[in-house]
């Protein structure tokens, strides 16, 4: 990952100013000075430890990768039914993967992020290509999810979202969610596949694409923070990048063995200037 401002030739555009990218070139693990990883259970209840070993660059592609495993747990309580804390309350992971990002390395305020990614449709599944705000805690730091995929009431589905704060210290969602069955049924080999998601983001709005095709629109003269929040608008401050693979959780659904071990490949990231 580097900072640079030249003008490339990219499926974008041959006349933008690239300001940052990641093109994966080097094989082996990505380079921990420009980018970090999460460690072990982090959020939303999911299944899957995350560690630095489930992400690798092979030939121009860095892959994560979800694999069935068992990894003990440091921080297992017998006793945490008390507690009822579900970080301490599994023995081991049964699944690793791993999750990236450019937090105090690379932020970026308005201009187009661009991901040419492959990702892996199977129930069980969450890949996901996202920001976050550094300045503030969720959800006033504000939160654009560029793309996920999970099951919805047992239907597979793209998200492509935004969230930020309200009066109560909770969150309010702009979201959109398109069957699955949407792109399949103009290209039944969608899923092998690589795609481009695209995100367009300037003082007044977010776009968010995926192959061109526009899959929502959000206004930020609406995405206020409540009360609660530090930052009146969360979308008018730096945001950094996030690519994980999670498994299972508060979206992911069940996963089934038969699916793993499961890849989401990710061909390049780039960012233009406005």
């Amino acid at each position: 990952m580097s900072l640079m401002l030249i003008a490339i030739p990219t499926a974008l555009s041959a006349q933008r100013t690239l300001l940052w990218h990641d093109e994966f070139d080097t094989d082996g693990a990505p380079n921990p000075e420009e980018c970090n990883h999460e460690h072990g259970f982090v959020r939303n209840h999911e299944y899957q430890w995350y560690q630095p070993a489930n992400a690798r660059i092979t030939d121009g592609i860095l892959t994560i990768q979800g694999r069935l495993d068992s990894i003990p747990n440091p921080r297992y309580r017998a006793d945490n039914t008390r507690r009822n804390d579900w970080k301490q309350s599994r023995p081991y992971a049964r699944y690793s993967a791993s999750s990236i990002n450019t937090r105090g390395k690379f932020e970026f305020l308005y201009g187009t992020l661009e991901v040419r990614a492959r990702i892996p449709a199977v129930i069980g599944s969450w890949p996901a290509i996202w920001l976050l705000g550094s300045k503030w805690g969720w959800p006033s730091c504000g939160e654009i999810d560029v793309m996920e995929y999970y099951h919805v009431n047992g239907r597979p589905h793209i998200l492509a979202n935004a969230c930020w704060g309200n009066d109560q210290n909770g969150s309010v969602w702009n979201s959109k969610r398109i069957p699955y069955q949407h792109f399949l049924e103009r290209d039944p080999y969608w899923n092998e596949r690589f795609h481009i998601w695209r995100m367009d983001w300037t003082k007044d709005y977010i776009r968010i694409y995926l192959d061109d095709e526009l899959l929502n629109d959000i206004d930020l003269s609406k995405t206020i923070n409540g009360r609660a929040g530090g930052n009146p608008n969360p979308f008018h401050t730096p945001q950094y990048i996030l690519l994980n693979l999670a498994i299972g959780g508060d979206n992911g659904g069940e996963p089934v063995d038969d699916a793993f071990p499961m890849n989401y490949d990710i061909d390049y990231v780039r960012v233009y200037a406005p």
